[in-house]
């Protein structure tokens, strides 16, 4: 579909101080992202819908926010433009909470331009939790890109690189050498093949806390990665990512002046926050606070060696 116009479109109307690239960077696997990208102030987002293929350009203009659909699925995603973007975020009440502590005040202040998207779409994210699970980043990213390139066939819309990223049902059905050389293990790779084999169920979750429920009922998948999952899929503020390497440390670091948490002190300290705990978690983030770092970092390995 090269060089065609967008099959739907829409004007959206954000609050003052919107920040479009803050608020979809989470919808970001880096700025290489196959099935996502920032690129000269158009977020291009490629997805997979209940009416087929699709790409969402969202791009800023004069204080209004031009959603634009291509492909089979472009009235879904125009239709869900205003929640991918954030604009659906409700923040009723956070005001308050922040109150409770200078920093998250300042903080919540300082990035009120930042909304949380909620896409809609489980299995995607649920594809890039798993393949972050207990590795680093730059491993992670390799091994989504790799296997989005793998499945994954061009994107309706102008944007060339993009990419759709696979369906469950390719990615239920591939063994597990497949993603061997990706740098997948098989203790992943099999989770990822089980959640895949499931979605149908976990799509029609009405909510985040069902959700959770159905996707920590998968083996392989605990509370870290349908926290991942539901913060994404859900817009879910209250999702805290229990089992982080970093995001512990960060809070105590944050809230308490503590270098070193472990997940119950992290929980203690945002209980405060409790309906925006992993919206103070995203500010944090935003901020870029990070508590000292006193140990060496994880190794990067590559497990298409072994």
């Amino acid at each position: 579909m090269s060089g065609t116009g967008p099959v739907a479109s829409r004007v959206l109307r954000p609050p003052d101080g919107y920040r479009l690239a803050a608020s979809v960077r989470a919808l970001t696997f880096s700025r290489y992202d196959p099935a996502a990208r920032i690129a000269a102030g158009t977020f291009w987002w490629a997805t997979r819908t209940p009416a087929g293929p699709a790409t969402l350009a969202l791009r800023p203009a004069g204080g209004e926010l031009h959603a634009e659909g291509y492909g089979p699925g472009a009235d879904w995603v125009v239709g869900r433009a205003d929640a991918v973007a954030g604009l659906r975020d409700d923040l009723t009440g956070f005001a308050d909470l922040a109150g409770a502590h200078p920093l998250v005040a300042r903080l919540a202040a300082r990035h009120h331009g930042l909304r949380m998207p909620a896409t809609g779409q489980v299995f995607p994210r649920v594809l890039r939790a798993v393949l972050e699970q207990k590795v680093t980043g730059t491993e992670a990213y390799r091994a989504y890109a790799a296997t989005v390139r793998h499945f994954g066939e061009p994107a309706p819309g102008p944007y060339q690189p993009l990419l759709l990223p696979p369906t469950p049902a390719v990615v239920a059905a591939a063994p597990y050498w497949v993603f061997h050389p990706f740098g997948v293990e098989q203790r992943r790779a099999d989770t990822l093949r089980r959640a895949a084999a499931v979605v149908d169920r976990l799509e029609r979750c009405a909510d985040s806390a069902e959700a959770t429920r159905q996707l920590t009922a998968i083996p392989g998948i605990g509370p870290w990665t349908a926290a991942e999952v539901v913060r994404i899929a859900y817009g879910d503020p209250d999702a805290v990512s229990v089992g982080d390497y970093h995001v512990p440390n960060t809070v105590a670091w944050a809230l308490a002046g503590e270098p070193r948490a472990d997940d119950a002190r992290m929980l203690a300290l945002l209980e405060p926050f409790r309906g925006h705990r992993g919206r103070v978690c995203l500010l944090l983030a935003a901020e870029g606070v990070q508590a000292p770092r006193y140990g060496p970092r994880m190794p990067i390995r590559s497990f298409a060696r072994y």
